[in-house]
């Protein structure tokens, strides 16, 4: 184990040998830290925490520490951070409330870039990417593989879906659509499936041509939602990722961008 002489690590905290507390760290009471992550410099964690493996913190993130929820009156709630996450320069994570399941979740391989902020109750996928200063409001889910871009906000409690990509400077009021483009100027509008995403992942020409012909009856045919759900249903074959289109929609309570 290394651990700085001007790190300061609380007896109860359980940190693995193979990992790195930083210079000026303070690793608090109950926390949790797994083999090899490391805690670059000036990072503060709160408990309860727990931490897996192979995880890197830049200096200057802060997680696990209160919400700021004016509802949160110091219940026993938690975060927990899963394996090989990149969280950089000034990133807050903020712990769960009692209204939210206690919990704020952020699974494996994800990147976190500089001053984003992770509000109470949120679960966020594996291999998602946070461009810098996102924000993301209480009780917000983002699904695994989903890209937001720099600057944007989420409104608490709405969902991003699974392969989506949200373009930088937007402003999330409804639910994202999985596998959509979506990008929000003075109206929130979707532009298509997200294609290039979508074939770096290696999605089958098949399965990109069926989406991309679905958000065109829900985007340009001019019908409305119900209408366009019932051309989905009738003129493309059934797939795993538009079954997994229409299941969102039907699910949505907020809305979706449409």
């Amino acid at each position: 184990m290394s651990i700085h002489p001007t790190a300061i690590v609380d007896p109860s905290a359980r940190v693995a040998r193979s990992a790195e507390i930083g210079p000026y760290s303070i690793v608090g009471a109950d926390v949790e830290i797994g083999a090899r992550t490391a805690l670059k410099a000036h990072v503060y964690l709160e408990g309860p925490l727990k931490i897996g493996e192979d995880n890197i913190f830049f200096p200057y993130c802060s997680v696990g520490a209160a919400p700021q929820d004016l509802k949160y009156e110091g219940e026993r709630s938690s975060t927990r951070i899963g394996h090989r996450n990149k969280i950089r320069e000034f990133v807050t994570i903020h712990r769960g409330t009692e209204g939210g399941g206690m919990v704020t979740s952020i699974g494996d391989d994800n990147l976190l870039m500089a001053y984003v902020h992770v509000a109470h109750d949120v679960q966020v996928g594996d291999r998602t990417v946070l461009a810098n200063a996102v924000t993301l409001g209480g009780h917000v889910t983002v699904g695994d593989w989903a890209v937001i871009g720099a600057a944007t906000g989420v409104h608490q409690f709405c969902r991003v879906g699974r392969h989506a990509i949200i373009g930088g400077y937007s402003v999330i009021t409804r639910d994202v659509l999985p596998f959509s483009n979506t990008v929000t100027d003075r109206e929130a509008k979707v532009f298509g499936e997200n294609a290039t995403g979508l074939k770096r992942r290696d999605f089958s020409s098949d399965s990109v041509d069926a989406l991309h012909k679905a958000f065109r009856l829900l985007t340009r045919s001019g019908l409305n939602t119900t209408q366009a759900v019932a051309r989905i249903m009738a003129d493309i074959p059934s797939s795993h990722e538009v079954n997994e289109l229409l299941d969102f929609i039907r699910t949505s309570e907020r809305g979706f961008i449409k």
